[in-house]
């Protein structure tokens, strides 16, 4: 038996398989996937015996009744694989809502690691199911990835969010722990830095790009603990074979979702004039850029997306730029009265 508190986990007994039937609802069904009709006593009594063998096969599987307050709230389970454990859980109509399934799991966890001497618990939580999703995360499990159409269920593909924890990291309810938890569930937004680089006769380099029609200011995808700054230095290198150093922020530019791109903030920094002549010596990544083109404000309207071409208009019209746009425009209330 263990326990936390008014939460215990038991085995479970035979006069158990009544209070599981009569509290199976359309929410269990839902997410487990199942009939929303109850369980017969005979398919649960089958059920049990199931439970009963995997234990005594050497705990390849160990399933508890969760109890609060003396009273049968649900289930627990883990199932080892391959040296991980898969934990599942359910609670029972009428319990939940009250942290049970978050404290229950938690208790099958330190069993997993502590007894079952476990490295790995993991679990599949559908993505819909948010419910889940934050007992999963308050017991310490961290969101690791998306495995798409992964689990059918009532005849519908749906996509699961895969949650793990190891045996060394923090306890949850830590400091450490629960920046972990949260820095790993939270969202993510993506960031790109772009350049305007001019030449002496004020026209604006356009990188003429492999995948997709629109030609672009060069830059990139700011990488994971990388400045924008610092990514454009790279990304002009890489990509254009120059050594440019950002002069100075131009402006902040959130893009919404665009033909299948999820939205990003668009940091955009002034790289200064060159000369024409700059373009003869570059060396073009070929995956990615077909050409390089210096482009007047008649060129940047032909060829550039119309966030990039707004952007641009501004600054060759000497328009003042905010210092944070979105898609291109100015947000302050002046602006959009």
């Amino acid at each position: 038996m263990l326990r936390d508190g008014d939460v215990v986990l038991r085995p479970w007994r035979d006069e158990d398989i009544e209070s599981a039937r009569l509290g199976h609802d359309e929410e269990i069904a839902l997410w487990l996937g199942l009939s929303a009709t109850a369980p017969s006593p005979e398919q649960l009594q089958r059920e049990l015996a199931d439970r009963r063998r995997a234990y005594a096969d050497d705990r390849r599987a160990v399933s508890f009744v969760v109890e609060r307050d003396g009273r049968i709230a649900g289930t627990v389970e883990v199932r080892v694989v391959d040296g991980t454990g898969h934990v599942s859980w359910a609670l029972y109509a009428g319990h939940r809502g009250r942290g049970t399934a978050t404290r229950g799991l938690r208790l099958l966890i330190a069993y997993a690691f502590e007894v079952l001497g476990l490295h790995r618990v993991q679990a599949y939580v559908a993505q819909d199911n948010h419910r889940s999703l934050r007992v999963a995360s308050r017991a310490g499990l961290r969101r690791e990835g998306l495995l798409r159409g992964r689990e059918l269920r009532h005849g519908v593909r749906s996509d699961d969010v895969l949650m793990a924890r190891l045996a060394d990291d923090p306890d949850a309810q830590s400091r450490d722990g629960f920046i972990a938890m949260l820095n790993a569930g939270l969202p993510t937004k993506r960031v790109i830095c772009q350049g305007v680089l001019r030449d002496r006769d004020h026209r604006i380099l356009l990188c003429e790009l492999t995948y997709k029609r629109e030609w672009d200011l060069p830059g990139g995808v700011v990488e994971r603990h990388e400045s924008p700054a610092t990514g454009l230095e790279r990304e002009l290198t890489e990509e254009l074979g120059v050594d440019l150093v950002p002069v100075e922020l131009v402006t902040v530019n959130w893009l919404p979702a665009w033909r299948g791109w999820d939205d990003a903030c668009v940091f955009v920094f002034d790289v200064g004039v060159v000369d024409a002549a700059l373009v003869e010596t570059m060396v073009l990544q070929p995956t990615e850029i077909r050409a390089v083109h210096w482009c007047t404000a008649a060129q940047v309207a032909e060829h550039a997306a119309a966030a990039t071409a707004r952007l641009l208009g501004r600054l060759e019209n000497g328009t003042s730029v905010s210092p944070y746009l979105e898609d291109a425009e100015d947000t302050t209330s002046s602006e959009r009265s």
